[in-house]
């Protein structure tokens, strides 16, 4: 995610917590810039923990498994 991006998000966020509040339309680019950040988190995440292993107790090395709930 751009740099810029978070900045809005959290410009958006001091806004917010003032007397004037945000506007319909800001409160809306303030949820999809929400849902933008939280998809690039969790796939960030999942690129990391794809590339992990675990190493057992004999030494045997595993990738670690989505979990299926």
């Amino acid at each position: 995610m751009e740099q810029w991006k978070i900045d809005r998000i959290n410009e958006l966020a001091r806004k917010a917590k003032t007397a004037e509040g945000l506007t319909e339309a800001e409160q809306e680019e303030r949820g999809q810039l929400r849902q933008e950040y939280v998809r690039a988190v969790v796939g960030s995440l999942d690129a990391q923990l794809s590339h992990t292993t675990v190493v057992d107790i004999h030494g045997k090395h595993r990738k670690l498994k989505k979990r299926e709930d």
